[in-house]
């Protein structure tokens, strides 16, 4: 048996496909002595150790938005913040639900999520983490990606999370639908149920969300794998930023 690592992050880096800037301050090896106080002789090839500040929101790259990114309070408690996340949401089965037919702008509904679920053939259990494959990660990169994928609303977010789904990720931009349709149905309504309904949803029952997934398309099927998906300990803050790789174990040929 063997075991195959697939990263289903993106790059952080400043880009068109993020809303807000990546700022690095770089002190280099050629700089780094005289910031310590001392002089490039004193290092072995002159080069003394780099360090960088980087400066971005908790929200850029692949990252996990915790219930209190949602609302104060998640079923009638206080909100978990995403350094109190159970490390257990983090580390379970995969299932990928391929979702690539909904078009940009539109809402993935629940009778969506159970088809997909229908055409794998799976059940979702609880504990799972699923991840809704629009193949929006292909335009990453560009200003388009932040504008042209579907979402999920309330009432499919909810169909997991009633089920014991408590990790859901996706491969575009954000979780809801893009903002501009969101905001332009409001406008036109004056409805706020447009406004992020499946964020939320997690007022009512704590779930978590990975944004910003790519390379879906990778995994080998919808289920078999482990997803990995820890985020970086922020204290009392709604997201982390977050490494998620998809463990597929593979069973080798005969004789090997």
């Amino acid at each position: 048996m063997s075991r195959r690592l697939i990263d289903l992050s993106v790059p952080v880096l400043d880009g068109p496909s993020e809303a807000t800037p990546v700022e690095v301050d770089l002190i280099d090896h050629a700089s780094a002595p005289a910031a310590l106080g001392l002089t490039p002789g004193d290092f072995p090839e002159g080069e003394a150790i780099t360090n960088e500040t980087v400066t971005l929101t908790t929200h850029t790259g692949t990252h996990m938005n915790a219930p209190l990114h949602y609302g104060a309070t998640s079923g009638g408690r206080p909100a978990a913040a995403i350094d109190e996340v159970p490390l257990e949401w983090c580390y379970a089965p995969g299932v990928r639900l391929d979702l690539r037919h909904v078009p940009p702008g539109a809402g993935i509904t629940a009778a969506d999520i159970e088809d997909a679920f229908a055409k794998i053939p799976h059940e979702p259990c609880p504990g799972e983490i699923v991840l809704i494959w629009t193949g929006a990660d292909r335009l990453w990169g560009t200003d388009a990606y932040r504008a042209q994928h579907p979402g999920m609303t309330r009432e499919s977010t909810a169909w997991l999370v009633e089920r014991g789904i408590k990790v859901i990720g996706i491969d575009g931009w954000g979780f809801d639908r893009p903002f501009g349709a969101m905001i332009g149905d409001y406008r036109e309504t004056g409805d706020n149920a447009f406004l992020w309904p499946a964020h939320l949803y997690g007022r009512e029952q704590p779930y978590c969300q990975l944004e910003k997934l790519a390379h879906l398309d990778e995994l080998p099927a919808a289920t078999g794998f482990t997803v990995a998906c820890f985020p970086v300990r922020l204290t009392g803050l709604g997201a982390g930023w977050t490494r998620v790789v998809a463990i597929v174990e593979e069973r080798s040929a005969p004789g090997r």
